[in-house]
């Protein structure tokens, strides 16, 4: 499972790695190039949800199986994109299938382990994320730069085949435990602790990913660099993404509220700063492994909130989980890429502190126990 989330977000985040190069050979601004990350992340959002519903009592491990299969289709189709209209259209397909993985392998470490290990399970399930920065983006940097974007994705859909076929080896059969009404979903988002998760992982993800999507050309402007240290920083970032994420596991199973406070706090101070103080490489690369700690535990400590919030609907608030984080990428991959095609790179780095600010806010106010008593 891990390596199944590990591939989807690699092959949804590569374009960041790979801005320039993809801009320079489908002649597109790289604004428009990051719209790719938008129109996954809105497929994914739209869909992630309806996954449960839809496939109803199919059991999760074909289920999980088919949806690798997309993915290594719609790899293989941006690996022979032309044009950004056939990069879109593999987008879609890509939103398509990551947002049916999300959705299932965020709720499925009770299936897997034992009641006493569904914390450490589920953070290994998410550090497929962090690792996708760590050696997803950066060695797609490195090979685009050697043999061209096209064959980094070409990579990323054998490897998306060869988990599906260990998928089909290793995974234990995993019927569906019920089927899963549309009002399941309108119940788990009328609760209030949900809906909080919910706003906060909204707030930092688009604040991350106003700012991220476009970190290829901001390090390029802002510190001069180009690719291999950019490549080179990117590493920084996801080791300690790694790092922030097994960091953040067993404490956000506790107390997800003071995890998050305390994450989304760092989030802000390394993007208020960037702008100023990574004007050098190592104070460049400094700040991206501040950012790579503080963003690698949002993922498992905003889903151990909502976990936290309605423990009896892991699966439809997963659901919903993965549909907010998608179209909060979305959002800031469109918004930040709107704001470095009129401004530059600084003021997404200023506006998407305060977004986070925002978000930190929201953690300081509410608690997912109290609104969860509020709904029993």
């Amino acid at each position: 499972m891990a390596a199944a989330t590990f591939i989807v977000v690699a092959a949804e985040m590569m374009p960041v790695g790979l801005l320039t190069p993809m801009s320079a050979s489908l002649a597109e601004r790289e604004g428009t190039i990051g719209l790719s990350l938008t129109i996954t992340g809105l497929v994914a959002a739209v869909t992630a949800p309806f996954i449960p519903i839809v496939t109803g009592r199919v059991d999760r491990r074909a289920t999980l199986i088919a949806l690798m299969v997309l993915v290594a289709a719609a790899n293989a189709l941006t690996a022979i994109s032309g044009t950004f209209l056939v990069l879109a259209a593999a987008r879609v397909l890509l939103g398509l299938s990551m947002g049916g993985v999300w959705a299932l392998a965020a709720s499925l470490a009770p299936r897997l382990v034992g009641a006493r290990a569904v914390g450490l399970a589920t953070t290994v399930i998410f550090s497929g994320i962090a690792l996708a920065s760590v050696l997803g983006v950066p060695i797609g940097t490195y090979v685009g730069a050697v043999l061209g974007w096209n064959a980094v994705f070409w990579g990323l859909a054998i490897a998306a085949a060869l988990i599906a076929l260990t998928m089909a080896t290793t995974l234990p059969a995993m019927p569906s435990e019920e089927a899963v009404p549309l009002n399941v979903l309108v119940l788990a988002f009328r609760n209030p602790g949900v809906r909080a998760g919910l706003a906060i992982t909204a707030l930092l993800v688009t604040g991350h990913f106003s700012a991220y999507t476009y970190v290829r050309p901001a390090l390029e402007v802002v510190a001069g660099l180009g690719a291999p240290a950019i490549g080179t920083l990117l590493v920084f970032y996801g080791a300690l993404g790694v790092v922030g994420n097994f960091a953040a596991g067993a404490p956000a199973a506790k107390m997800p509220r003071g995890v998050i406070v305390g994450l989304s706090l760092g989030l802000v101070c390394v993007l208020a700063l960037f702008p100023s103080l990574a004007t050098a490489t190592v104070a460049a690369a400094v700040l991206m492994a501040a950012w790579g700690f503080f963003y690698g535990g949002i993922s498992v400590s905003t889903q151990a909130w909502i976990a936290r919030a309605a423990p009896e609907q892991r699966e439809s608030v997963a659901a919903l989980w993965v549909s907010v984080f998608n179209a909060s990428i979305a959002l800031g991959a469109f918004a930040g890429g709107r704001m470095l095609d009129s401004m530059g790179p600084s003021p997404v780095f200023l506006v998407s502190a305060g977004i986070g600010a925002t978000a930190f806010l929201v953690a300081i106010i509410r608690t997912p126990e109290s609104d969860a008593r509020r709904v029993s």
